[in-house]
C-alpha cells in the first residue's frame, strides 16, 4: 500500500512540474503574442500612410510629399 501511495506522489509531482513548464510557456508566448500584435499595428499604419485610400476618390487623396 505504501509503494502504491508512493508511485502516486511521484506521479503527481511530475504533473505538477509538467503543469507549471506549460503555464512558463503560456505566459512567454502571451508576451510575444502582445509584441506581435503591437508591431502589426505599426505596419499597418506605416501601410496606410503609404498607400492610397481605396475608401477615397482620388481627387480626394493628398498629393505625394514631392509635390
Amino acid at each position: 500500500m505504501e509503494e502504491r501511495i508512493n508511485e502516486l506522489e511521484l506521479c503527481f509531482m511530475q504533473q505538477e512540474h509538467t503543469i507549471l513548464e506549460l503555464n512558463e510557456i503560456v505566459c512567454r508566448q502571451e508576451l510575444e503574442i502582445e509584441a506581435l500584435k503591437r508591431d502589426l499595428a505599426a505596419l499597418k499604419e506605416q501601410f496606410l500612410v503609404m498607400s492610397p485610400s481605396v475608401s477615397r476618390d482620388p481627387d480626394q487623396e493628398e498629393p505625394p510629399p514631392h509635390y
